[in-house]
C-alpha cells in the first residue's frame, strides 16, 4: 500500500461527500487528526477500520489499498457482452454491462461463462398466443433447480426469478430472436438461441 496515494484517495472521496476530517473520524471512532495523518500520507488506517472506511466512502477495500479507483473503458453497453455473477452463499444474481469487480457476502465473484446447453439440457420454447412459452421437465427441488431465466436481445434484458417449489413454466414477450439464459444450481449458467 502506498500511503500517499491512499491518503489522496481518502481525501478526494471524503471531500466528494462533503465530510470534514472530524466528521469522518467520528463515524470511524477515531479523531480528526488521525484522518489528517492518513490524508497526508504520514500514516494509514488500521486494517480493522478498512471495511467501515470503504463503506463510508463508497469504494471497495481493494481500491483504498491501491490508492486509486479502477475505471472501465467506456463502451456502447451492448447487452450481448453482459457479464453474470452468482453468489455461492446467498444465491444473489448480479450482472454488469462490462467487466466489473463484483462482490457479495464478503467474496469477490468471478464472471460466469455461459455454456451452450446440450440437447438434454435445452428448454422447450414455443410460440403461444403471441408470446414465447418456455417450459422444461427440469427437477425443481431445493437441492437442484433453475433459479432464474433471462431473455437477452441487443437492447433488452428480461429476467424471471424462479423458485424450487414451482414448475419451470414461463411466458415471455415475443421478440423475433434472442438468447435464452438460465442459471441451474448444479450446472451453472446455460444458454440457447431462440428464433
Amino acid at each position: 500500500m502506498d500511503q500517499t496515494k491512499t491518503g489522496r484517495l481518502i481525501r478526494a472521496l471524503r471531500q466528494g461527500q462533503n465530510l470534514t476530517q472530524a466528521e469522518l473520524g467520528e463515524k470511524l471512532g477515531v479523531g480528526g487528526k488521525a484522518v489528517s495523518k492518513w490524508e497526508c500520507g504520514a500514516g494509514a488506517p488500521d486494517i480493522a477500520l478498512l471495511p467501515r472506511l470503504s463503506e463510508l466512502l463508497g469504494v471497495d477495500t481493494e481500491a483504498l489499498l491501491r490508492g486509486e479507483l479502477g475505471e472501465n473503458d467506456r463502451s456502447s453497453g451492448n447487452l450481448r457482452r453482459m457479464r453474470f455473477y452468482v453468489c455461492p452463499d446467498c444465491g444473489n444474481l448480479l450482472f454488469s454491462l462490462e467487466g466489473a469487480e463484483v462482490s457479495c457476502c464478503g467474496r469477490k465473484l468471478p464472471a460466469l461463462t455461459p455454456r451452450k446447453a446440450e440437447e438434454a439440457q435445452r428448454l422447450t420454447v414455443t410460440l403461444s398466443d403471441g408470446d414465447w412459452y418456455v417450459t422444461a421437465a427440469h427437477p425443481m427441488t431445493r437441492d437442484h433447480y433453475v433459479s432464474c431465466l433471462l431473455f437477452l436481445t441487443g437492447d433488452t434484458l428480461l429476467l424471471r426469478k424462479l423458485y424450487p417449489q414451482w414448475d419451470l413454466s414461463v411466458r415471455l414477450p415475443y421478440f423475433p430472436q434472442g438468447t435464452l439464459l438460465w442459471y441451474d444450481t448444479r450446472e451453472g449458467l446455460l444458454y440457447q438461441e431462440v428464433r
